[in-house]
């Protein structure tokens, strides 16, 4: 189970920090604002690596989602976020992200200020067992059938589209 008291920023839309919330509180519907970081990786045949989601998570249990994807802490930059996430979740240390866009995602019960990156990687992949349910590369093709069967996460779909599409 996630920690519920972990702090996390509030931010306004141009992502400046304005308070702080607890887990619990960015995911219990009132959809304060708080930044999260999503990291697409490639490898160099063009396919998409996407991580398993475990059935314990409190949002979208037992879905497919971006390979990575996290809570900014408070008192964290997105960078530092974005670096530590990857490191926990895929065991990934050396890496050049890029920068992709910024945007708002609100779902059933949240509120995020979304900072997307993506890379090229064709490394070795580690799925944090703790954190994760597995992960593998998908091409465009079987990740284009397979959207809007409740396969993926909606904000993976919706993301998909945006970015990539």
């Amino acid at each position: 189970m996630d920690n519920q008291q972990e702090l996390f920023p509030v931010v306004n839309e141009q992502g400046e920090t304005i308070g702080k919330i607890t887990r619990r509180e960015a995911h219990d519907g009132t959809k304060i604002l708080h930044p999260v970081v999503h990291l697409h990786v490639f490898n160099s045949k063009g396919e998409l690596y996407l991580q398993h989601r475990p059935d314990w998570k409190d949002i979208q249990p037992g879905k497919w989602d971006t390979a990575t994807g996290g809570h900014v802490d408070f008192g964290e930059t997105t960078e530092q976020a974005l670096l530590r996430e990857v490191r926990e979740e895929l065991g990934i240390t050396e890496f050049t992200p890029e920068f992709v866009c910024r945007y708002v995602f609100e779902g059933k019960r949240e509120k995020e200020l979304v900072y997307v990156h993506k890379t090229i990687y064709d490394g070795k992949i580690t799925p944090n067992e703790k954190e994760l349910q597995g992960g593998r590369y998908w091409s465009k093709d079987e990740i284009l059938s397979n959207m809007g069967k409740g396969i993926f996460t909606p904000n993976f779909e919706d993301e998909y589209r945006k970015v990539f599409l």
